[in-house]
C-alpha cells in the first residue's frame, strides 16, 4: 500500500494543498491518517478519491454537490464525463485515475473514445504522449509507483503496435526506406513505436530494428537490406562514451546514409556532427521532415 503527502496529491490531482486541507475541513471528503509525529498521510483510497472530485470539479460541478454524490454516482459521473469531454486536462486526468486503479478497462474506454472522436495520430500526439510526459515527471518526483508507470506504458504499447499492424505494408522499388532502432541503454520504447506508425501511415518503408541495437547490428542490417535513412532517439545519457562520440561513430559507419536524430540529450548537447546527420528538435519537425521525404 503507498503512501502519500499532501504535495503528492497536488502534483497528481492539480487540487492545491490549500484547498484540500480545505474540502477535508468543510465536506470530510478525506480523511488523512497522522504519523507519531502528527503529520498527514493519504492512503491509495484516498487518491482514488480525491483524482476523482477533482475531475468532476474541474468540469463545473460544485464541490458541496459532489459531497452529496455517493462513491457510484461519482464514478459514473466520471466515466460520462470522461468519454464526452475531449478536452486535453480533462483527459489527462481521467487517464491518471486510471494508472492509478490500474483499470484496464477504464483506459480502454478513454482511448477508445478518443481514437474515434480524434483519429489514432490525432489522440497520440494530444492525448498520449502530454500523459507520458505527465507520469514520468510524476515518477521522477515519487508521487507513483514504477508498476503504475509500467502498467500504462505497455497498455499504450499494445494500442500503437496494434495500429501499427493495421496499416498496410507499402509497396515499391522507389519509396523511401527507414530503419528505426533504439541505441543501448535507452528506453524510449513508446516513442520509437509511434515513429514507426507515422513513417508507415504515410506510406512509407520501415523497418524496426528494435531495443539495444549496437552499431554492429546496424552494420549486418545495412549490408542486408540498404536503408536511405536510420532514424533514433537518444534521450538517456550513456555509461560508457560521451554522446558526441557516439554520434561521430555512427557518421562514420554510415557515410552515404541520411542519420536523423532526435531526444533530449542530442538537443541540450547541441550534437553536431557530419553532413549526413540530421537533428530534429521536436515532434512536429520529426512529423513535418517525414512529410516531406
Amino acid at each position: 500500500m503507498a503512501l502519500y503527502s499532501i504535495k503528492d496529491l497536488e502534483k497528481l490531482s492539480g487540487i492545491k494543498a490549500h484547498t484540500i486541507r480545505i474540502w477535508e475541513q468543510r465536506y470530510e471528503i478525506l480523511q488523512p491518517q497522522r504519523t507519531k509525529s502528527n503529520i498527514r498521510y493519504y492512503q491509495d483510497y484516498d487518491l482514488k478519491v480525491l483524482l476523482n472530485i477533482a475531475l468532476l470539479n474541474k468540469n463545473g460541478i460544485k464541490i458541496s454537490k459532489i459531497a452529496d454524490m455517493s462513491h457510484l454516482e461519482i464514478a459514473e459521473k466520471v466515466a460520462a464525463i470522461s468519454e464526452i469531454n475531449v478536452e486535453s486536462p480533462t483527459q489527462l486526468d481521467a487517464l491518471t485515475i486510471s494508472m492509478i486503479e490500474m483499470d484496464e478497462y477504464k483506459f480502454d474506454r478513454i482511448i477508445s473514445t478518443n481514437i474515434q472522436q480524434m483519429g489514432f495520430e490525432k489522440a497520440m500526439l494530444e492525448v498520449i504522449f502530454p500523459f507520458l510526459d505527465k507520469i514520468g515527471m510524476l515518477w521522477l518526483t515519487g508521487s507513483i509507483e514504477p508498476i503504475q508507470e509500467s502498467f500504462i506504458s505497455n497498455l499504450i504499447r499494445q494500442k500503437i503496435i496494434v495500429a501499427i499492424d493495421n496499416e498496410p505494408v507499402p509497396v515499391g522499388n522507389d519509396l523511401p526506406k527507414f530503419f528505426i532502432y533504439t541505441p543501448p541503454g535507452e528506453r524510449q520504447e513508446l516513442s520509437i513505436l509511434l515513429m514507426h506508425f507515422l513513417i508507415k501511415s504515410r506510406k512509407k518503408k520501415v523497418i524496426y530494428l528494435g531495443q539495444d541495437i549496437s552499431i554492429q547490428d546496424l552494420k549486418d542490417a545495412h549490408r542486408i537490406n540498404t536503408p536511405d535513412f536510420i532514424f533514433t532517439l537518444i534521450s538517456e545519457s550513456f555509461t560508457k562514451k560521451p554522446i558526441k562520440d557516439y554520434v561521430d561513430d555512427l557518421s562514420r559507419a554510415f557515410p552515404n546514409t541520411k542519420l536523423i536524430l532526435s531526444g533530449y540529450q542530442v538537443i541540450s548537447q547541441n550534437i553536431s556532427s557530419s553532413k549526413n546527420i540530421k537533428v530534429l528538435e521536436s515532434l512536429s519537425d520529426t512529423i513535418s521532415y517525414i512529410n516531406n521525404v
